[in-house]
């Protein structure tokens, strides 16, 4: 329970800050997702970011109409399209990024430093403890 309200806290105060930049939680998921990497192929993107293949089209498709990212045929396979961040795409991550951490700062600000580095770890140990739910997601954390 205690999880659920902070988790629904976290949303409403990220969905306006999101909506500010002009994107949606799912745009800024699969903006996260190619952070690190392309992702060298649809299939593995929507894996990345935990969502069906089916509904993560038309957020590519319209991600990709905004020059945010990029689809390329695979040299091995052009029938597969490699998908990668543009450099629009990249300068929007880091600016919801910064808006989001300074969100964060805000909820955390009751915390000690030595508090928060400590939800933190718990944080990343429970990431790491469920590999199969949490794919990618070290990555976006810190």
């Amino acid at each position: 329970m205690l999880l659920h309200r902070l988790v629904t806290t976290v949303i409403e105060r990220e969905t306006p800050i999101l909506r500010g930049h002009g994107i949606q939680m799912w745009e800024y998921v699969v903006l996260s997702g190619l952070e690190h990497a392309d992702a060298p192929s649809q299939a593995t993107l929507a894996e990345t970011v935990g969502r069906d293949q089916t509904r993560l089209i038309p957020l590519l498709d319209g991600l990709a109409e905004r020059g945010l990212l990029r689809r390329v045929p695979d040299p091995a396979d052009r029938r597969n399209r490699i998908i990668g961040l543009t450099p629009e795409g990249r300068a929007l991550l880091q600016a919801c990024r910064r808006s989001i951490r300074a969100m964060e700062a805000d909820l955390l600000a009751e915390l000690t430093g030595d508090e928060r580095e400590q939800f933190v770890k718990v944080l990343l140990a429970l990431v790491d403890w469920h590999p199969n739910r949490t794919r990618g997601l070290r990555r976006t954390l810190g």
